[in-house]
């Protein structure tokens, strides 16, 4: 593991702009501080409306949008799901989310020290389901980002507060995740910062780069692309991930893999102090 975490280290020194021993509450009080001196007119919490809280004209749109959000449907269905589910040994969501009505997705993503692991939402919605007897879900739509919008739902206004990672093997994933966000990849040679970090608020064809502050928030999101191409316009943050290494034609990673779990994990901790706002809509 010594060596393993040696090696991450040193891709981050080579992918990150914040130096290699930085720690994670370093990184995070960078990463805060970028933003607050680009965008200096934006209220520290309402990144959580994504490029809606730095573009004006947006912003109008989308508060139309959010008289009748697209996405009210998805919560009752992932309501439904919650509630009439039943597995094969007859139990149900209840009875692996007991706490679900007080809001939960706070809880994720975590680092399980036990497994090894970067915990999420919807990996545990699939072990609730696979260790009751039934067949998993797909990841990243249908059931499984119905049931997600709905218990983001509840976790609406709460604090988005990831655990500090502690230890060597909780340090790793921190810093995979970190190193993805800051590496160029694909074809256009790209990475996640280029577009939501360095120039967030600028334009790409007709649309603005969205700050990476706040961006896990709102997930999962109704997307009005997706629904014109699909007819299923609501999506997991993998499902995001995937689509935005398409868009830099690099190959994407599997949903809930490993390598986006870490992503995850680095992207949900930058955004500690903010607010829970899910499900959202977007473009």
């Amino acid at each position: 593991m010594k060596k393993l975490a040696a090696i991450f280290t040193a891709v981050v020194m080579l992918a990150s702009p914040f130096v290699a021993s930085a720690s994670p509450q370093q990184d995070l009080k960078d990463f805060r501080a970028f933003f607050k001196n680009k965008f200096p007119e934006t209220p520290m919490n309402d990144f959580i409306n994504g490029v809606y809280s730095i573009h004006k004209a947006s912003r109008e749109q989308w508060e139309a949008f959010e008289e009748f959000p697209s996405y009210e449907i998805y919560i009752d269905k992932g309501e439904a799901l919650f509630n009439d589910t039943k597995f094969a040994n007859g139990k149900g969501f209840k009875n692996c989310f007991p706490t679900a009505q007080k809001g939960i997705k706070g809880e994720y993503p975590y680092f399980d020290n036990k497994t090894g692991k970067v915990v999420t939402l919807e990996g545990d919605i699939n072990k609730c389901i696979t260790s009751n007897g039934s067949e998993k879900w797909g990841w990243k739509k249908g059931k499984m980002a119905y049931l997600s919008a709905y218990l983001a739902y509840q976790t609406r206004g709460q604090t988005i507060k990831v655990a500090t990672p502690k230890g060597e093997a909780a340090l790793a994933a921190y810093n995979v995740g970190k190193t993805h966000f800051y590496a160029k990849r694909g074809q256009l040679n790209m990475s996640c910062a280029d577009c939501h970090y360095y120039y967030s608020g600028n334009k790409i064809r007709a649309d603005i780069l969205s700050p990476a502050l706040g961006h896990v928030s709102h997930f999962p999101v109704y997307r009005n692309k997706w629904a014109k191409k699909s007819g299923d316009g609501m999506g997991t943050l993998h499902r995001r991930y995937g689509g935005c290494n398409k868009q830099v034609r690099a190959r994407p990673f599997k949903a809930q893999s490993a390598e986006y779990s870490a992503l995850e994990y680095f992207h949900t901790y930058m955004s500690n102090g903010l607010k829970w706002n899910g499900p959202g809509q977007r473009k």
